[in-house]
């Protein structure tokens, strides 16, 4: 599950930049207009201590004078001319208890965490200057909630070129098995090509991490006709999926050999210019989150089956994307997550799961699955999801200056 306590600053990178934008703005409005009265309601309906401190850079942490134990609500008030991030932090180790991001000048907004014996202190970093660090605040009593040391982009550097040259073998592999796929339906042998399509694509799946450093080439590869004007018949769709829908849709030979052609063409362009990509190391830990994310969304709806009924493979190998991901992002989530080991657990969990519907050469597709196994399959992946959004929210680097 997701560490408590710990506020994410995924909402940013879940939602579409305009979206999000008019989000901001509307919450700014409503912090203006209404934050008085929706804080003393707050206070009243939540029975928890409630205290108002400053975010600025004069005034960082200014306004909490009265530490207690437990579980508390901040109202973060921000009282400078722009925005700004907010930590607050084990004022001796730096770990960590509860952020907020994008706070808007003016607004006002709740962290809600436990605290217990031990030293705080508040970090407000505006986007236009340095970090402030406020006054000390020292809490005699109780168990504090979770924490964990941050993470900065120069931890997560290695990592991710580590990452990327374990996606440039694996994109080796998806240029040979393509070629066989391209090579079966060369000669006529779609039986053949059929068999082939499956293992080519899920190497290809299996890189889920380096999506978003794949740039327009994952949109040739993978894309599905979701948008298209023509849907299966547009000629933009193409890749994997555009191959899959003629080998089960009864495509002549003569029809396939082109797309077959252009995603070999794609996959090649890829691995040939991936030694001058650069992943962004900042997205290492959410992508570890996103991949399952994605798969619960599009796999296991079946909505990127365009014949073969391959979902659950699919699935499966977009576990071992995450495991690759996460043996990278291990040496950070040693000492900062203790659910690991609950990580590990599920992780197994979900692939026996997943393995029960791989028979041979052949696996069952969603459609085929009763109501129990369609309940265990959701139930061992969205916990899963749930889990890793705290991966997610740990190795997001904060600014520590």
């Amino acid at each position: 599950m997701p560490v408590p306590g710990l506020t994410s600053r995924r909402a940013r990178l879940w939602a579409a930049g305009g979206v999000l934008l008019t989000l901001t703005l509307v919450a700014a409005l409503l912090a203006t207009t209404l934050g008085g009265a929706r804080r003393a309601r707050a206070a009243a309906d939540d029975g928890l201590p409630h205290t108002t401190v400053e975010v600025s850079p004069s005034g960082c942490g200014r306004g909490w004078h009265r530490p207690v134990a437990g579980l508390q609500v901040f109202d973060l008030h921000n009282t400078s001319s722009g925005p700004a991030e907010v930590y607050l932090e084990d004022a001796r180790t730096r770990a960590v208890y509860g952020e907020l991001e994008g706070l808007a000048p003016g607004a006002t907004r709740a962290l809600t965490v436990r605290l217990g014996k031990g030293s705080y202190a508040f970090m407000c970093l505006p986007d236009d200057a340095g970090a402030v660090t406020g006054p000390t605040v020292r809490v005699t009593s109780g168990q504090p909630g979770p924490a964990a040391a941050p993470v900065t982009e120069h931890d997560l550097i290695p990592l991710a070129i580590d990452y990327q040259k374990w996606v440039a073998g694996g994109l080796n592999e998806v240029v040979q098995l393509t070629g066989r796929l391209k090579d079966a339906i060369d000669r006529g042998d779609l039986a053949g090509a059929r068999a082939a399509w499956l293992p080519a694509h899920l190497e290809y799946e299996r890189l889920g991490a380096a999506y978003n450093a794949f740039g327009d080439a994952d949109q040739q590869i993978n894309r599905t006709d979701a948008g298209l004007a023509g849907g299966v018949l547009d000629r933009s769709f193409t890749g994997f999926h555009r191959v899959e829908y003629g080998l089960w849709h009864g495509a002549a030979v003569a029809a396939l050999r082109a797309p077959a052609e252009a995603l070999v063409k794609a996959v090649t362009a890829l691995r040939d210019s991936w030694a001058q990509a650069r992943m962004d190391p900042a997205q290492l830990g959410l992508r570890a989150h996103e991949i399952l994310e994605n798969t619960v969304q599009f796999e296991l709806t079946g909505r990127t089956d365009y014949g073969s009924g391959s979902n659950l493979a699919t699935a499966r190998a977009n576990l071992d994307g995450t495991r690759a991901v996460l043996s990278r992002l291990r040496p950070l989530l040693t000492t900062r997550y203790p659910d690991l080991p609950a990580l590990d657990r599920a992780l197994d969990r979900a692939q026996h799961t997943l393995d029960g519907f791989h028979h041979g050469a052949n696996w069952t597709p969603l459609d085929r699955l009763d109501r129990t196994q369609r309940e265990q399959v959701d139930a061992v992946l969205g916990d899963l999801v749930e889990r890793l959004a705290s991966v997610a929210t740990i190795c997001d680097p904060r600014r520590t200056v």
